[in-house]
């Protein structure tokens, strides 16, 4: 079971703090990261490719009006390594540990900056492996990333389930052939603009337990 990093297993609100630290206010979080993922996403559509740190600090000195300096910036971005866990992911690990199925951390993001966050957090070693599209020079959702994930995981799609709380990844999943379940804790619901996912609920441990259940 491949999850979704930043938003599914950790909190972004501890950025909050700090963008208000460098002076900025505290709602320029969801534009800052709303304007990370687009501005990952589009150059993947485009055929290009930048790392999420280097579009990260690029979103951020957008969001702001270009008034941060680097050291600020620099600052805000370096605590996507210490965010901590929502509190249903343990729950969600020790239903999959019962279950003998192994867990992977799935990010566009740098495996370095997600395991050290997961090791902060004390849930680093409950997962099999932290692994990026970032090695295939890919933003998800585009199919060529998931399908990655499976080949590194040696499972074929069908064999795999992708969870987020984002319901652009349960999608892109969705159409690669994976399983999916979806987290309501962010979006609120599934947007009709998109494939319904097979299991949908509030937290992330409901969402294990409705997996856990589909026909293997």
């Amino acid at each position: 079971m491949f999850f979704d990093v930043f938003e599914t297993l950790l909190s972004l609100e501890p950025l909050r703090d700090r963008i208000v630290e460098v002076g900025q206010p505290a709602h320029l979080l969801e534009l800052f990261f709303a304007r990370t993922l687009r501005d990952g996403m589009a150059l993947t559509l485009a055929g290009t490719y930048e790392t999420f740190g280097a579009v990260a600090r690029s979103a951020l000195a957008q969001a702001s009006g270009w008034v941060l300096e680097d050291d600020q910036i620099e600052y805000v971005v370096s605590g996507f390594a210490e965010l901590p866990i929502h509190k249903d992911v343990t729950p969600a690990l020790d239903l999959l540990a019962d279950a003998g199925v192994r867990a992977r951390a799935f990010t566009h993001g740098q495996t370095e900056v997600v395991a050290s966050a997961l090791r902060k957090a004390g849930v680093y070693e409950r997962f099999t492996g932290v692994m990026s599209s970032a090695d295939v020079h890919t933003w998800k959702p585009p199919r060529p990333a998931y399908l990655y994930a499976c080949a590194t995981a040696g499972v074929q799609p069908h064999q795999a389930a992708l969870v987020a709380a984002h319901s652009w990844d349960t999608h892109g999943a969705g159409r690669a052939g994976l399983t999916t379940g979806f987290v309501t804790r962010l979006e609120g619901r599934v947007p009709p603009i998109v494939d319904t996912p097979d299991v949908v609920a509030e937290r992330l441990d409901e969402v294990v337990a409705g997996l856990l259940t589909l026909p293997q």
